[in-house]
């Protein structure tokens, strides 16, 4: 007998929960979608880069004919010594209102390949992968294909093979 009381209470606490998980689940949903509309989302920090290997002066020249003739951006701070491009990134998207881009160039300590750099933070991250594929574009186009990296001169032969015990051997 005691066992079927002791199920009779399971099967009253199982009911009374099966009614309360769905409010509780609805409710924390609720409050879930109620915080995403209401608290303020941080800007988009995503980047977008390419590897160059057209060298320094033909990227940076490509990079800034890019922003400045080809999409007509607004330039506002450049350093070629450095290596930056800061720009007033306008998109049809955005309804005539401009925010701030940047396109950084980084050298690589070969000397030979560019690491570029592309990010406009408060836009989604796909602005910037469409100005690094136009930059890789241009490039292509305006000096052909990428130079070939210099093979690595072969290793010299070893001056002592062909001597000792294994010289005799048939």
């Amino acid at each position: 007998m005691r066992h079927f009381a002791f199920l009779a209470v399971l099967a009253r606490r199982a009911a009374v929960s099966m009614h309360v998980r769905p409010v509780v689940a609805g409710v924390g949903a609720g409050l879930v979608v109620a915080a995403a509309v209401v608290l303020p989302s941080a800007p988009a920090s995503a980047k977008s880069g390419y590897d160059s290997t057209y060298g320094f002066d033909r990227t940076w020249n490509a990079g800034l004919r890019l922003v400045r003739v080809d999409l007509s951006l607004k330039v506002t701070e450049k350093d070629d010594n450095v290596g930056y491009l800061l720009f007033d990134y306008k998109s049809p998207e955005s309804g005539g209102k401009t925010v701030p881009g940047s396109m950084e160039f980084i050298r690589s300590k070969d000397g030979g390949s560019v690491r570029v750099v592309v990010q406009i933070p408060q836009m989604p991250g796909y602005h910037e992968q469409v100005m690094v594929d136009q930059l890789s574009r241009k490039l292509r186009l305006e000096y052909g294909d990428p130079p070939k990296k210099a093979l690595p001169p072969p290793a010299p032969k070893d001056a002592g093979a062909g001597w000792g015990a294994d010289a005799d051997a048939p």
